[in-house]
């Protein structure tokens, strides 16, 4: 499993309903991203902190592994546009209001990807997907969505047990060695695929499937004050926002 999805199955809101989780994350992630970049962006970004490491109950460490690659997209993404190419400038150039461009393109996405963070660390996927049906979205798409999820796990704990046993017979000590071992990792994690599929195909078959996998999904309403809270917040922060957006030069 990893950590991102154990977070989510210990998390303090695991029993509460997706709605009241996706009303607060989602909800950032949409202030985030209309708000004006500053102060609003970076109110976004302060507050989904606040509600990660208080309420919600993350780990700050956890948090950060799983933050740091998003985040290095989002500062990726943000270093393109400090420069131009092609420009009055000659072929590479520093782009005239780069900054300010680079610096608001950060604070938005940064902002936005803490809000989709607050949504996964605590719900986990098997209570979002099989009630994702009752929101409209056909049943065999959430099969399909819901057992690729499933052999993720299966396929990733494969990958590790051969990269093990690779390492124990010497397979990573030269280039030669690792270029060989990493051929035959993908080779035998494709043949583990196709068998586990084949097996999850007669397994299902003969356990008469008529096209939708029936799952239990954890009882759970959703809290009216918890939304309540949650809109309050995020109504805080606009009027926030537009305050110091006001008063801010």
């Amino acid at each position: 499993m990893l950590p991102i999805d154990a977070a989510a199955h210990s998390s303090r809101w695991r029993r509460r309903h997706p709605v009241d989780k996706a009303v607060l994350g989602l909800g950032l992630t949409a202030l985030a991203i209309s708000l004006p970049p500053w102060p609003g962006a970076a109110l976004v970004l302060l507050t989904a902190l606040a509600v990660l490491l208080g309420p919600a109950g993350v780990p700050g460490r956890r948090l950060w592994r799983a933050y740091r690659v998003p985040l290095g997209f989002c500062v990726t993404g943000a270093l393109t546009l400090l420069v131009e190419v092609g420009g009055p400038g000659g072929l590479l150039a520093p782009a005239e209001g780069g900054a300010v461009r680079a610096g608001e393109l950060l604070l938005r996405t940064s902002a936005a990807s803490l809000g989709v963070l607050l949504v996964a660390f605590t719900t986990p996927m098997s209570d979002l997907l099989p009630r994702l049906v009752r929101a409209g979205v056909p049943a065999p798409v959430v099969d399909v969505a819901l057992v690729t999820y499933r052999m993720s796990f299966l396929l990733l704990d494969a990958v590790r047990r051969i990269r093990q046993a690779q390492a124990a017979r010497l397979g990573h000590t030269t280039r030669a060695a690792e270029w060989r071992s990493l051929a035959g990792l993908g080779a035998t994690a494709f043949v583990r695929a196709f068998d586990r599929a084949a097996r999850l195909q007669n397994g299902l078959a003969g356990r008469g499937y008529d096209g939708t996998l029936r799952v239990l999904v954890p009882e759970a309403r959703v809290s009216v004050p918890f939304v309540a809270a949650s809109v309050v917040l995020l109504a805080v922060v606009v009027a926030v926002t537009l305050v110091l957006k006001g008063l801010l030069p």
